[in-house]
């Protein structure tokens, strides 16, 4: 069977009350497009009837391919796992499977790209259905993450859902480290980029995978995979901590000598110790994190291991 042009990379974990009604969106807006295409569904290790249904969709649609890891690797691995095995000519699009990126902002993608830009990403307008504090903190992260990362321009208010050109993801699938922050690399190969606006939906059915607990290591991850300047913070802080430490001790020496030398107060003797144990665990952290990370890498493990892999098409082509 000739690869199709278009590939759709759909990571789903537990998404089994809304696959069926996002295939069906999905697949009336990729007909309309006149093109030939697949949808590459990668399952993370569901535990909730997730698989059976994808199963059912290869067997009655032979645009489908299924991914089914061996467990749950994380979404960045999956979305990984998904575009490894997108067999597309063209362009490979990356849309969750949770409705709140509407499919129906695809052919604006389409277009983008056919104007002439390797990379068109979908970008917020509005977040419908999120919560005050989460909007908040997603748009700090944002700003920080523009600020650190550099050469590396990360738009804002810009998820997952977009378009790559074949060649984009290409130059995406050399990047092979473990601790993936996919929002960066998507940055960071580069290319020809341009914002399609949308807004976002409330999601259609089931709950969100994203506990704050989760979304605080992604950050972690995003910070620490495309910046040292937490490393530098603690560079800094240790000075100040130092400088603070010489100019105390100058003021102790000079009271002593001007005034004698009474006992010394426990309260400010234990804020002294406090702060400079605080400094120096807060800095250790940092250098494990970071350690951490160097560690993970050297052992060369697999992003993903894949436990089944039904790839599109009948199975007499």
């Amino acid at each position: 069977m000739a690869p199709p042009a278009l590939s759709v990379v759909v990571p789903a974990y537990n998404e089994a009350p809304v696959l069926q009604a996002f295939h069906r969106r999905l697949e009336a807006v990729m007909q309309r497009l006149g093109m030939s295409w697949e949808v590459v569904y990668v399952d993370d290790g569901s535990s909730d009837g997730t698989l059976d249904l994808l199963l059912a969709l290869k067997a009655a649609r032979p645009e489908v391919a299924v991914v089914a890891l061996s467990r749950n690797f994380g979404k960045e691995a999956a979305l990984t796992a998904g575009l490894d095995h997108a067999r597309a000519t063209d362009a490979i699009i990356v849309i969750d499977a949770d409705l709140q990126d509407p499919p129906e902002v695809i052919p604006d993608l389409v277009a983008a790209w056919r104007e002439g830009v390797d990379v068109a990403y979908a970008q917020r307008r509005s977040r419908a259905g999120e919560t005050w504090l989460k909007r908040t903190t997603a748009s700090a992260f944002y700003r920080v993450m523009q600020r650190l990362g550099g050469p590396v321009r990360m738009p804002a208010d810009t998820g997952d859902f977009r378009l790559m050109s074949r060649r984009a993801v290409d130059a995406l699938l050399q990047l092979r480290e473990r601790h993936r922050f996919m929002k960066g690399l998507f940055a960071w190969v580069g290319f020809p980029s341009r914002a399609v606006l949308y807004d976002r939906d409330p999601r259609a059915a089931g709950s969100t995978k994203w506990n704050y607990r989760r979304l605080w290591t992604l950050s972690l991850e995003g910070i620490t995979s495309f910046t040292t300047f937490p490393l530098r913070v603690a560079t800094w802080l240790g000075l100040a901590t130092a400088a603070f430490a010489l100019v105390f001790g100058g003021w102790v020496v000079l009271k002593a000598l001007l005034y004698g030398n009474p006992v010394p107060g426990y309260p400010s003797l234990m804020t002294v110790v406090l702060l400079l144990g605080g400094v120096q665990l807060v800095t250790l952290g940092v250098i494990g994190e970071y350690l951490g990370r160097v560690f993970n890498e050297t052992k060369g493990r697999p992003l993903y291991v894949v436990g089944r892999h039904l790839p599109s098409g009948r199975p007499e082509d």
